[in-house]
């Protein structure tokens, strides 16, 4: 009787030089340590350098890896296009993940223009920049690039609009980009998250009812039916990466969300 075949194995990453935005805490930092593990140089990048050096330390404590950190606010196109120079300059670029993001949690009716402002020029002009000034260096490698988007892009998600414009405005990129650059050896990968129980309901912003508000978002991000382990979660993303894949959706919740969106938007 013939063997069945044996599961693909995911590309090795290992010796390879990869940025990750937004990596001082939450999903972003979990990546960059799934990077650590599987051998990549890991640069973390975002805009406290206190909180970025203790990131570092941590991940270097339980990875073993060289992890760098530069401090860079993604909503300014000169700052990336520096720290994406001077990393290549000094250890080659080959995977870049933009993740930098904010929450804002409100009723529209407590947000005005300048929160939906805030949350494109974090999330989409932050991936944005992140996207066009890695490209160039990414071509030379024919390298990965993920743009972390979430299922809040997938469907307008009540009490979060500024983040879901934003996010749907991240996964659009990602398509398109895609489209474009695979004939240059570069992938392109949209990552659309759920819930995950990363802590971000610590981190977020809430408006209106502000009790309210944080005991419906912290009671969701924390609920194992609804939300997912963020290292679980960061693993699927960097064997997504490694691969190649053109799009991936985390947790069986938003997958089932965008399903039911798609037959019935009410």
């Amino acid at each position: 009787m013939p063997r069945s075949p044996r599961p693909a194995r995911s590309p090795r990453l290992g010796g390879l030089s990869a940025v990750v935005t937004g990596g001082s805490r939450g999903l972003g930092l979990l990546i960059g340590q799934e990077l650590a593990r599987q051998g990549c140089v890991v640069t973390l990048a975002a805009r406290d350098g206190d909180e970025l050096e203790r990131a570092a330390a941590r991940l270097r404590e339980r990875t073993g890896a060289t992890v760098r950190v530069a401090v860079c606010d993604v909503r300014e196109q000169a700052a990336v296009r520096e720290l994406l120079r001077a990393t290549h300059a000094r250890d080659g670029l080959d995977v870049v993940v933009a993740n930098a993001g904010v929450i804002q949690v409100a009723p529209v009716a407590a947000v005005g223009a300048e929160e939906f402002g805030d949350a494109m020029d974090v999330m989409f002009g932050g991936a944005l920049h992140t996207a066009l000034e890695a490209l160039p260096y990414l071509r030379e490698s024919r390298g990965r690039l993920a743009l972390i988007g979430s299922v809040g892009g997938l469907l307008g998600v009540p009490h979060l609009l500024p983040y879901s414009c934003a996010k749907a405005a991240v996964g659009a990129l990602a398509e398109g980009l895609r489209a474009e650059t695979t004939a240059d050896g570069v992938s392109v990968t949209a990552v659309h998250p759920g819930l995950m129980r990363t802590g971000s309901h610590r981190q977020a912003e809430f408006g209106g009812d502000t009790g309210a508000e944080f005991g419906w978002f912290s009671a969701a991000a924390g609920a194992p039916l609804l939300s997912m382990d963020a290292e679980r979660a960061a693993r699927r993303i960097v064997a997504a990466v490694a691969r190649r894949r053109a799009r991936l959706v985390l947790t069986p919740a938003a997958k089932a969300a965008q399903l039911t969106h798609g037959i019935a938007p009410g």
